[in-house]
């Protein structure tokens, strides 16, 4: 199997938390190893630790406390309620949640195959062959009671590594549950915050609109009166009307956020409309709070656990394929009583007992089993570019949102000095305008001016929320929920046994 080269892996992972702070000391790299050693349970944690963390100081950096259930560092409760009720309702970590227990179950066969198998033999049976049919013309009965076993001796760990396989499977099916459940909580909270930056801008465009008609009565009265031409008005109707036909559009995207809300949690589209529809502010994060994010948090990402267990499990499904190379030892035997009347059953004539060692040795098999170990050993190598490829990707999802969120802070800072220079220029369009010293047209394009700022501004603070959660989730943030509905779970389970 080719070489595993962890060093460059974990040198981009490593970097990925650098976009905020961008410095940190050089460190030896791990000479590259087989992907055997390494990938044994835990090689990615003592890997990951030979890396710097950002140079940027602790007390500026999420800790891992913090990045266990991030949303409650937006401080806002029902975005929090929405999230954890995803955790019960969400369909689809339901169907997670199934896969975990199927994969359990099979690993509970998996075992049951290291040791001895017993089956109970029981019979009865009564016959009569004919005199005239070459037999005695008598009545024969005869009845067993009798246990059979059998026992494969696994002595060169074939079994032992189906067993471990089946194992590092599980261990991959509890990764894709957490998977699923960290990307439904940064689903949830994104849906959530589209929503509230969605309800600001209807407002945003209510108030624009009622200024805008407040200018068109003014126009109207000056044409009645015939202090202005018909012009005037017509340019503040089209401006107001503009904004008018924004807002329906508006209503019906946030509408279609709580639909995609309630079905995130389980609940029938229009099932939170109650708790949804009263205004509340854009989710918000202290600004910078993003500095020195530890690197090694991204070590808990759950696509990045699940591609490596997958990839051990392969590899242990290698060495169960290597094993079938060699011989196979199995003891068989059966124990019991065996009579043709009930009387005599259990008297010691009637006892009976067979004990069968045997070897089975593979002698000629066409190269069926060298064939199998190469493509057990592809599927590895296979499974292998899958992993370092999803821990590239998760470094890149990391400098993508660092990088997307420094440069959201210095848009949203550039749209609300111009929103402020733009309610500014309007004010004094108006106060100009109604002394004759300009033109209408400067007051039409201050305000369309000042709605389309204001519009990007708020989208714009919405999308700094988003980014962090993204954030968030790229960093595999959000595992405490999960983890307290296992120890949850474990607690009934040992109570149930109790019982």
């Amino acid at each position: 199997m080719r070489k595993l080269t962890f060093c460059a892996i974990a040198a981009l992972v490593m970097a990925a938390s650098q976009c905020g702070a961008f410095a940190a000391d050089k460190a030896a790299a791990p000479a590259s190893a087989d992907a055997d050693a390494l990938i044994k349970e835990g090689a990615w944690a003592e890997l990951a630790r030979l890396y710097p963390l950002s140079a940027s100081s602790a007390d500026e950096a999420v800790t891992p406390e913090q990045l266990a259930s991030w949303w409650d560092i937006f401080g806002d409760p029902t975005m929090t309620e929405l999230i954890k009720g995803a955790l019960t309702g969400n369909r689809d970590i339901a169907a997670a949640h199934a896969k975990v227990a199927e994969a359990r179950a099979a690993l509970g066969v998996s075992r049951a195959s290291l040791l001895p198998w017993l089956d109970s033999t029981n019979f009865w049976s009564d016959s009569r062959t004919p005199a005239a049919a070459g037999g005695t013309g008598n009545s024969v009965a005869l009845t067993k009671l009798g246990i059979d076993a059998s026992w494969e001796i696994d002595i060169f760990g074939g079994t032992r590594a189906k067993v471990k396989a089946q194992e590092a499977t599980l261990e991959a099916q509890y990764a894709a549950l957490y998977s699923a459940w960290t990307g439904l909580a940064a689903e949830t909270a994104m849906g959530y915050i589209s929503l509230r930056t969605l309800q600001e801008r209807l407002d945003i465009a209510k108030y624009n609109l009622a200024l805008q008609q407040d200018t068109v009565e003014i126009q109207r009265s000056k044409v009645n009166s015939g202090l202005a031409d018909e012009l005037a008005l017509k340019q503040a109707q089209y401006t107001m009307e503009q904004t008018r036909a924004a807002i329906p559009s508006i209503e019906a995207q946030i509408e279609q956020a709580k639909n995609a809300l309630a079905i995130l949690v389980g609940e029938a589209p229009g099932a939170l409309d109650e708790k949804l529809s009263p205004k509340a502010p854009i989710p918000q994060i202290e600004d910078g709070a993003f500095i020195g994010i530890p690197a090694n948090q991204l070590r808990r990402r759950p696509d990045i656990v699940q591609a490596e267990r997958l990839l051990a499990a392969q590899l242990a499904r290698k060495k169960a394929a290597r094993a079938e190379l060699w011989p196979k030892f199995y003891l068989t035997g059966s124990i019991g009583t065996e009579s043709g009347n009930w009387g005599s059953l259990f008297e010691g004539p009637s006892k009976l007992y067979s004990l069968l060692p045997s070897i089975s040795w593979p002698i000629f098999h066409a190269g069926a089993i060298r064939n199998n170990i190469r493509a057990q050993g592809a599927i590895a190598e296979q499974l292998l570019a899958s992993y370092e490829k999803t821990v590239l990707a998760a470094a890149g999802e990391v400098r993508d949102a660092l990088a997307a969120n420094v440069k959201e802070y210095e848009r949203r800072d550039a749209l609300k000095n111009g929103v402020d220079a733009a309610q500014t220029a309007l004010d004094v369009a108006n106060d100009k305008y109604a002394n004759g010293l300009v033109d209408f047209t400067n007051v039409i394009n201050a305000q369309q001016s000042l709605t389309a700022l204001s519009e990007a501004y708020a989208i714009s603070r919405g999308q700094i929320s988003t980014n962090a959660v993204r954030l968030f989730n790229a960093l595999g943030g959000g595992w405490k929920p999960m983890e307290e509905a296992e120890l949850a779970l474990a607690e009934a389970e040992r109570a149930k046994k109790k019982k």
